[in-house]
């Protein structure tokens, strides 16, 4: 019996993908596409970059270019990397939406706004050629957000974002009927993008939509905690993500932080709760049921990038399929698995067959994508 009946009600499978009518089944809000730098940099770079290592920090576009020149000094070559440093479409939602559509064949697609420059077009290329639905992305004049993701020798990475001066969707730039038809919205919290995502919850409610929301770094939750609470405990959020660190900093302040609190914490207000713990995998609550499930020992760690993400499109596959909340956990360390044995947030050919060959291990049912 699946967690929740009506989560796989209503999509059918047509072909290889999983559709509702002309609908995306999931639909992602990406206030600005962005384009990925992902390089594998020494420890000398990291060093010399403002913030915590492992975290994530805005920074303006000359940022980006002069850490784009210092990594060509700094990248580390490795036997396995063709090319030491992808460019591709990328930021959160996109991964998590990319994922859903490539690897397990969900119809799905995104919302938000693309530059006009040869970014714009590299991220609006990226993601036709996985068959992401676009048409409800607009292109607006101005620069595609940019991100640098460093990294290091053991495949943790730090992030360097440059969204302030790139082109976004506007929270009276949504169109109303935007979500009709669809299931899911899927979110990333940001508190440059408050306005807009709270009129998308407004909409995604009135609409009938299950909205899933990641907490997006332990910096956000630390600087925006108020707005966050505030969000989660509204009621309107039916599936939270957040990985160790910003679980805990929902929480710090407290007596007790620790991720199984956090957990707790979240599953009051959300229908679903995760929390990822890396290596040691991920627990998940619904209800009053709460699960524990260890990570895949054969994962070979590149590069961390894109993880959670691809872990969330793997969970929400099971949502719509309808599968229990330990085996949703499971396939979602069989995509987060996947996506980490490369370099940067897609999941290549190779490692989407080792996915599905994972899946298979466990007896979970793999997408009709397969072949």
């Amino acid at each position: 019996m699946g967690v929740e009946a009506k989560v796989e009600a209503d999509p059918i499978l047509n072909g290889n993908s999983i559709e509702i009518g002309n609908f995306p089944v999931v639909l992602g809000l990406q206030p600005s596409a962005l384009v990925d730098h992902v390089a594998r940099v020494d420890w000398s770079l990291l060093n010399h970059c403002s913030g915590e290592m492992g975290g994530s920090i805005p920074v303006a576009f000359a940022d980006v270019e002069r850490i784009l020149t210092e990594v060509k000094t700094h990248i580390s070559l490795t036997q396995d990397d063709l090319s030491p440093m992808k460019t591709l479409g990328g930021g959160s939602v996109a991964n998590t939406i990319r994922g859903l559509s490539a690897c397990f064949g969900v119809a799905s697609g995104l919302v938000g706004a693309c530059g006009d420059d040869e970014e714009g077009q590299l991220f609006m290329h990226n993601m036709n050629s996985k068959d992401v639905d676009l048409s409800r992305l607009r292109t607006k004049k101005g620069a595609t957000a940019q991100c640098v993701c460093l990294v290091d020798a053991v495949g943790n990475r730090t992030m360097r974002p440059c969204l302030s001066e790139a082109v976004r969707l506007k929270a009276d730039e949504l169109i109303e009927d935007n979500f009709r038809g669809s299931k899911w919205l899927v979110m990333r919290f940001a508190a440059i993008n408050l306005e807009l995502i709270h009129a998308a919850v407004k909409i995604a409610k009135r609409d009938g939509l299950l909205v899933s929301l990641d907490l997006a770094s332990f910096e956000m939750v630390r600087s925006h905690k108020s707005a966050l609470i505030e969000l989660l405990e509204s009621g309107d959020i039916d599936l939270c993500f957040a990985n160790e660190d910003e679980a805990m900093e929902v929480l710090r302040g407290k007596q007790d932080t620790s991720p199984e609190v956090a957990l707790d914490y979240l599953a009051t207000h959300c229908q679903w709760a995760v929390v990822t713990l890396g290596s040691k995998g991920c627990i998940a609550k619904h209800g009053k049921e709460t699960v524990k499930i260890s990570a895949i020992g054969e994962a070979h760690q590149c590069d961390t990038t894109g993880a959670g993400d691809l872990f969330a499109s793997g969970f929400i596959y099971g949502l719509i399929k309808g599968l229990s909340l330990g085996d949703c956990c499971k396939v979602g360390s069989c995509s987060g698995g996947s996506v980490i044995r490369s370099l940067g947030g897609e999941v290549t050919p190779d490692n989407r067959q080792w996915m599905y060959k994972q899946m298979q291990i466990k007896d979970l049912p793999v997408p009709k994508v397969y072949v």
